[in-house]
């Protein structure tokens, strides 16, 4: 069976509405067609691995994006479900709504023939390395400081989770949905509550 993660049900989750549905049945197709795959987050989208990066997803402003990285071998079959556009990163070009994707039966028969050929590759990993810890910043630091329980909590907290929290607070476009999602976080933390613990699975 295939692994789904819950930072691919967060970035979801945080699209426009218009891009929701469509990232959703592309994630179900994707593991229809292909039952073994494994959700990851790389370069920010989510991404499918089986035995090596097999595709991803996207959305931007006004599109989706959706496409496989071991093309070469499938390049006809690419053409007959009506995929190849170059408009957009991706093979689907810009999708704005379902209407813009081949039939569910042709998506999933292309996945399920792209998996077939992705099985017979040499996997590849791509090398890795840790990510460096994130500096906490000064007010969050000052906040955990006065809230004892939820700086043991944060102290507790694995690399990842630590980040997701300086991240969300840190990427805030203004002073005051700074200070808001400061104070979330630190009720969440003192909880003992990961970042994104509304789309764990229970």
């Amino acid at each position: 069976m295939g692994e789904r993660d819950h930072r691919v049900d967060a970035y979801i989750a945080r699209r426009a509405p218009f891009a929701r549905p469509i990232l959703e049945h592309l994630r179900e197709v994707v593991h229809a067609g292909a039952p073994a795959v494994r959700e990851n987050i790389k370069w920010g989208m989510p991404s499918f691995e089986l035995g090596g990066l097999f595709c991803s997803m996207a959305a931007f402003k006004t599109h989706v994006t959706f496409g496989f990285w071991n093309t070469a071998p499938f390049k006809a079959a690419l053409r007959r479900a009506g995929l190849g556009g170059r408009d957009a990163m991706g093979h689907a070009g810009r999708i704005q709504s379902l209407a813009d994707l081949p039939s569910r039966r042709v998506l999933v028969a292309l996945v399920r023939e792209a998996a077939a050929i992705q099985a017979k590759a040499p996997a590849k990993r791509a090398p890795t390395s840790p990510r460096p810890a994130l500096r906490t910043p000064a007010d969050l630091s000052a906040a955990l400081r006065a809230e004892p329980g939820a700086a043991a909590q944060f102290k507790a907290f694995s690399p990842g989770k630590r980040r997701d929290y300086i991240e969300w607070i840190t990427e805030a476009k203004s002073a005051a949905t700074r200070e808001k999602r400061l104070a979330t976080a630190i009720e969440w933390i003192a909880e003992g509550k990961s970042r994104n613990w509304k789309y764990e699975r229970r």
